[in-house]
């Protein structure tokens, strides 16, 4: 039974519409928190409860490990993945009557106790990556697995930038953040005024699809750990021939132009009664 005290209210969600964001109350308690971390260690070092590897082992960049759909692999992660209680949250901030799972990822930046490794994550909009979806009816929820602050290189997001569209400053894997942030600068002017998302080990943040967001250096001795799960309105269609026609989801499910994206590889986490 999902706990309506952590919903969000409709000032909450007047804040999404407004800002683009939004971030919980703790609602992953400290022991579930511990049993995701060896969860997550434990598809690092290859065990797949499953039998079934992830879409992607891992992609590493200089400091950051990223590994698409690993609920495919571990039952503990999985549960995560297609939680209810994010799935309506997601659900009352898009302002639609149920959501489907898009995907996951896991996401780790390494403490740098011997040596400074960047691990950067470049301003990016994740719709970028998700043209394939008619519209951007799609929101993130990104789990804090560990508390999360500036000097471990938490997410930053800026305020009111889903309301501009898609822009072309956008690569996730960019570790010259000044170079991005300079024609960020000349293309929003005022507007570029990034918030960084400090949480609590066991929080969540939301972000709409096109809101712009990025982080740095984790810059501390401890590892920083986290999952997103990245959600779609129940009623998301397929839009084909764009540059994001290579998505996994596209190549998996293989759906016709104008389909709605269905089926039990795209699990539903919450459905209005």
């Amino acid at each position: 039974m999902v706990d309506k005290n952590f919903l969000p209210t409709e000032q909450d969600i007047a804040f999404f519409n407004e800002y683009g964001y939004w971030i919980s109350q703790k609602i992953i308690d400290d022991e579930r928190l511990t049993l995701l971390k060896h969860h997550m260690d434990k598809v690092y070092n290859g065990e797949f409860e499953t039998g079934r590897a992830p879409w992607k082992a891992w992609k590493d960049t200089p400091g950051l490990r990223q590994t698409d759909n690993c609920h495919w692999s571990d039952y503990t992660l999985r549960e995560l993945a297609v939680d209810p209680l994010i799935g309506q949250i997601a659900a009352k901030l898009l302002n639609t009557k149920s959501t489907r799972l898009w995907h996951d990822q896991l996401l780790y930046k390494p403490g740098t106790s011997k040596e400074r490794i960047k691990a950067n994550v470049g301003w990016h909009q994740d719709y970028s990556y998700w043209q394939c979806v008619a519209e951007p009816t799609l929101v993130t929820a990104w789990v804090a697995f560990d508390d999360v602050s500036v000097a471990n290189g938490c997410m930053q997001v800026v305020p009111g930038s889903h309301k501009q569209g898609l822009m072309k400053v956008n690569d996730f894997y960019e570790q010259d953040i000044d170079k991005q942030e300079k024609g960020l600068k000349e293309s929003l002017g005022k507007l570029f005024k990034p918030v960084p998302i400090e949480m609590k080990a066991g929080q969540v943040s939301f972000h709409h699809a096109l809101t712009i967001h990025g982080s740095g250096a984790n810059t501390t001795d401890q590892p920083r750990r986290s999952m997103a799960i990245h959600l779609m309105s129940g009623e998301s269609r397929y839009r084909a021939g764009t540059k994001n026609d290579n998505h996994m989801n596209v190549r998996l499910f293989q759906p016709k132009h104008g389909e709605r994206f269905v089926g039990d590889g795209l699990p539903l986490l919450y459905k209005e009664q």
